[in-house]
């Protein structure tokens, strides 16, 4: 047997014996150089999820570095590209692929300049708001029809420059609230996982972890 051969029964396997496979992808660029941007959140949260649920990423397929786990009955593939952002879909495109995932069990993790930080949004559907990670995964996957996190980080303060904004660190009196962002974002990918996207979308949209007013 070949290694490919031993690819496509290991695919096969997880077809016939659990018709529900999820896909949690998180978004950043590779290198300790964007470690701890604002634009590497995706990564932060799906770190987190590995260690809450005893797993190393430690699988390179797909251009990226995943792993997998079974929580709530499923099996769970958790995914951070290493192709850099802008080509973020050709990794979660060959995962998709290769074990022949429905789109409706794909779940995106992205930071979002236009929620201030503090918020996360779950949806499904919609557009990428220039976001350059999401723009790749739509024009790969050739839908807009899967599930994001979108991950509130504001806008600059200091007239920062958005590119320079998104690629650097969090101001120093943000990383209390960057902490517990990125532990209701797994939260979120939990809940999406147990009990769907309407019931993540209905108890994580409202909450507001800056204390700001929420207006909907």
């Amino acid at each position: 047997m070949t290694l490919s051969d031993g690819f496509v029964q290991k695919r096969k396997r997880w077809n016939t014996e659990s018709s529900e496979v999820y896909l949690i992808a998180g978004l950043g660029n590779p290198g300790l150089r964007y470690k701890n941007t604002r634009h590497n959140i995706g990564f932060r949260v799906i770190g987190l999820l590995a260690s809450k649920l005893g797993i190393r990423l430690s699988s390179k397929r797909f251009h990226s570095k995943n792993g997998r786990v079974r929580f709530g009955g499923k099996e769970v593939i958790l995914l951070c590209p290493q192709t850099y952002m802008n080509e973020s879909g050709r990794s979660i495109k060959a995962c998709v692929d290769f074990f022949c995932l429905d789109t409706e069990k794909l779940l995106v993790l992205h930071d979002d300049i236009d929620l201030p930080l503090g918020r996360i949004r779950i949806a499904r559907d919609g557009g990428s708001g220039g976001h350059r990670g999401v723009i790749s995964i739509i024009e790969h996957l050739g839908t807009r029809e899967f599930a994001r996190v979108r991950i509130g980080i504001g806008r600059p303060r200091y007239g920062e420059a958005i590119e320079a904004f998104v690629l650097s660190p969090f101001y120093e009196n943000e990383k209390s609230v960057v902490e517990k962002v990125v532990e209701l974002s797994a939260q979120a990918c939990e809940a999406f996982v147990r009990e769907g996207l309407q019931s993540a979308m209905n108890h994580f949209n409202c909450q507001n972890l800056a204390d700001e007013e929420v207006t909907n």
